[in-house]
């Protein structure tokens, strides 16, 4: 542990410069007295590191030095493609790689292209989850992430919405995990689906592990899965009656592509002016929050579940308005 620290604190004043004892300890979740040891430990390793007193003080390097001690562990390679992505890496367990990488790659790097990463970092940010909505809470992400590292059989208890709403317990072979717009979602087989991670009650890794299928492609899977969802191919979907101010208020509402994807279900009015369609259905809650913004220009017929939260949640509001 001490060894791994003592890189780290070699390559934080390799790529800043100079640091105060504060700022390392900050960096390193240490004391500054474990610093001032550190950073003996180094100077009586040979490292170059010497101290400058005064407000704008610290310890840096000599000039001109560099190590070459740049090596990435497996785990540290293996979250490289997570360094743009630090809440999800968090999530995941490996905020604590994620940083390390970040910084042997920096000392690898030549002094114009490390340049160039600092300015990419000061300049861009990825903010996965949508305006007003904070990541929904995941408890079982960590052991999805290792039964799926390690190929491991798993057996989950999941709340899904349909065909009928319940929990069901099912035996999967977790293939990948991917996060949609702050929502995180496991594929996995034998019958490749995928499973809204939230939505896992508990999660068992068993003994039993599983060879990956050949060819599969996560990427190209969740790219065809989203097409065929949105094109209304796949997926659940609500009854709902509308009146012609419901339908104008779709696009904003659903979305565009969600909002042609309802017009193309839409049938001939009733004899009240309304219309019924059928309305993409991510989950219960989800379909909810959207219907409930079309007021009493929307009534949801099926399924029941819907139903019930629509109405139970209107009749709430009531109680509030007298």
């Amino acid at each position: 542990m001490r060894a791994s620290r003592l890189v780290s604190l070699l390559l934080l004043l390799q790529n800043r410069g100079r640091m105060s004892a504060a700022k390392l300890a900050a960096e390193l979740g240490v004391t500054p007295r474990t610093v001032y040891r550190d950073v003996e430990a180094l100077a009586a390793a040979g490292v170059p590191v010497y101290a400058e007193t005064g407000p704008d003080g610290g310890y840096q390097l000599m000039d001109g030095y560099r190590t070459r001690l740049t090596g990435l562990t497996a785990g540290e390679a293996g979250s490289l493609f997570l360094t743009g992505l630090p809440q999800p890496a968090a999530e995941l367990g490996l905020g604590a790689q994620v940083a390390a990488a970040e910084l042997k790659l920096m000392a690898a790097l030549p002094t114009p292209y490390r340049d160039a990463s600092v300015r990419i970092r000061q300049r861009f940010h990825l903010d996965a989850p949508g305006w007003y909505r904070e990541a929904e809470p995941v408890p079982q992400l960590l052991a999805a992430a290792e039964a799926l590292w390690q190929d491991k059989v798993v057996e989950v208890r999941y709340r899904r919405w349909s065909p009928e709403p319940g929990v069901v317990t099912r035996r999967l072979r977790p293939l990948g995990l991917v996060l949609k717009a702050g929502v995180w979602y496991l594929v996995a087989g034998p019958r490749v689906r995928t499973y809204r991670v939230a939505n896992i009650e508990r999660l068992t890794p068993l003994e039993e592990t599983f060879t990956r299928p050949d060819g599969f492609d996560l990427a190209e899977f969740w790219r065809a899965n989203v097409e065929s969802y949105e094109d209304g191919e796949t997926g659940e979907t609500a009854i709902v009656r509308l009146t012609p101010a419901g339908i104008e208020a779709l696009p904003d509402i659903l979305g565009p592509r969600a909002a042609r994807l309802v017009a193309r279900t839409l049938e001939p009015e009733d004899a009240e002016g309304w219309r019924r369609a059928r309305v993409p259905l991510e989950s219960v809650p989800h379909a909810a929050a959207g219907l409930l913004r079309l007021g009493a220009d929307a009534q949801v017929l099926a399924p029941a579940d819907l139903v019930a939260h629509m109405g139970a949640t209107i009749r709430a509001m009531a109680r509030l308005y007298p």
